[in-house]
């Protein structure tokens, strides 16, 4: 196998023994980005000198017997809206001057800096991660790897793509309404959004609580090695107390007898047939590994206009101070989404936070019955890159066709997107896991005795032209 192809945990194994050296792997990283990126646009910024210069230091510590942790050589890549010290974080926007001077890093970054990882560079977001697929006024369009044709999801959709075509072994998200999980499950790779305050986030969103940080990898076993990098606490947000969880501790205990509601449509949504086909055999999977699977529903209340009122409410916010004519260099749709929310009463953002509270009331007491829920993470296969919906989407908004994701950002539920399989015509699906919130590694422990049933063995077709 290629060296570019090779996970976290594989690559570390590897350090250790001396099979392979921390610059070899960024080598093969960097020569993926080379190679690939021009056509698929996931990194806004490749710095080799920087990159080398960190594997080289990782080296020197294997070679000492001194690695700093699980993660120590292993190739990562950043979301650009993560602060990293040393290289600009322009969120997709224009609005932001680069020429700055860049000396703090983000409590994530921080720690992959503790733990000896490699940063190979900063991954496309939409501006200030707003919209669920990637383009921007600054970096263009990052599209789809397994057809450029069409889109990556977002809003990491750069590190989604970079995880998928082997440009970085692990990469860093955020998901205030899927933007973990859409560009994983369009990607066909692993991403995860942990419990809310499980890992910490400074500064803060705009889309405030809704939002967590939280890694993208190819293998589960990879993203429970991270997220335990990445939950290490931070003295600049109110994260969860440490409660030295190691995520990767009985991964692979299996799910014999657990109790696991699956929910096709969530009871309103509309899924595309071949989605709902390989979601319905990837469930199958699960009860054949001795879960206790029933179809039912959580049945929600209406929840869709509160998301949209603190989702887009953020939105204005982030924009309130901005001129007339910052707005003018912004993404219009942006703008415009901003304006709409910027009319909204106290009282209407009042009233969704109400909503907000009764679901996570309501989902507390679905998981008194039932220890998981699985959905599609996405009722449809990525679209033309390009554009916010699918052509001839009745609505204009990115949310209306991702309504399995954000719901659990409204209750701050852990939820993963593994990949389970293919349409017809040759595109990833994803299977949603859910569970209560601080059931992080019970999730976790659920995906991997999937994926190890259904191992994802097909690599992007892009790699093989």
């Amino acid at each position: 196998m290629d060296v570019a192809d090779l996970g976290a945990v594989e690559l570390a194994d590897c350090f250790r023994k001396g099979e392979l050296s921390p610059v070899e792997a960024a080598t093969a990283c960097l020569e993926r980005i080379h190679r690939y990126d021009g056509e698929v646009n996931a990194f806004c910024l490749v710095d080799e000198e920087v990159t080398l210069r960190q594997a080289r230091e990782s080296e020197s510590r294997y070679r000492q017997g001194q690695p700093r942790g699980p993660i120590d050589g292993v190739p990562v890549a950043i979301k650009d809206v993560f602060l990293t010290r040393g290289w600009p974080t322009r969120k997709g926007s224009r609005t932001i001057d680069p020429q700055q001077p860049w000396t703090v890093d983000a409590p994530a970054v921080a720690a992959l800096r503790r733990h000896g990882a490699v940063a190979v560079g900063k991954t496309t977001t939409p501006e200030f991660g707003w919209k669920g697929v990637t383009d921007n006024p600054v970096d263009g369009i990052t599209r789809n790897p397994w057809d450029p044709r069409l889109t990556s999801g977002g809003s990491s959709g750069g590190s989604g793509v970079a995880v998928s075509l082997g440009m970085a072994a692990l990469a860093l998200g955020t998901d205030a309404g899927g933007s973990i999980r859409i560009p994983a499950g369009f990607c066909g790779i692993v991403g995860f959004k942990p419990t809310r305050g499980r890992a910490p986030m400074w500064p803060g969103s705009p889309f405030g609580a809704l939002a967590h940080p939280g890694p993208m990898t190819r293998t589960v076993q990879d993203c429970a090695v991270l997220l335990r990098v990445m939950t290490e606490p931070d003295p600049r947000d109110t994260t969860l107390p440490p409660d030295g969880t190691d995520f990767g501790k009985g991964l692979d205990d299996g799910i014999a007898g657990l109790p696991v509601a699956f929910s096709p449509d969530l009871g309103y949504a509309p899924v595309d047939p071949a989605v709902a086909a390989v979601v319905k055999e990837a469930v199958a999977v699960l009860d054949n590994l001795g879960a206790c699977v029933e179809t039912v529903d959580p049945r929600f209340e209406p929840h869709h206009e509160a998301f949209s009122r603190l989702f887009y409410g953020g939105a204005a916010n982030a924009l309130r101070t901005l001129s007339a004519a910052d707005r003018t260099l912004m993404d219009p749709e942006l703008v415009a989404a901003a304006e709409a929310a910027a009319q909204m009463s106290v009282l209407d953002y009042l009233a969704a936070q109400n909503t907000r509270s009764r679901l996570i009331e309501q989902m507390a007491h679905f998981h008194g019955r039932f220890a998981l829920l699985v959905t599609p993470t996405l009722p449809i296969t990525a679209f033309t890159a390009g554009i916010e919906v699918p052509d001839g989407w009745p609505h204009r908004r990115w949310h209306t066709w991702s309504p399995f994701t954000w719901p659990f950002n409204l209750t701050g539920q852990p939820a993963i997107s593994v990949p389970c399989g293919f349409t017809p015509d040759g595109l990833p699906v994803g299977l949603q896991i859910v569970g209560p919130r601080h059931a992080d590694a019970l999730v976790l422990r659920t995906a991997r005795a999937f994926e190890r049933a259904r191992p994802m063995n097909r690599r992007p077709g892009l790699l093989h032209s």
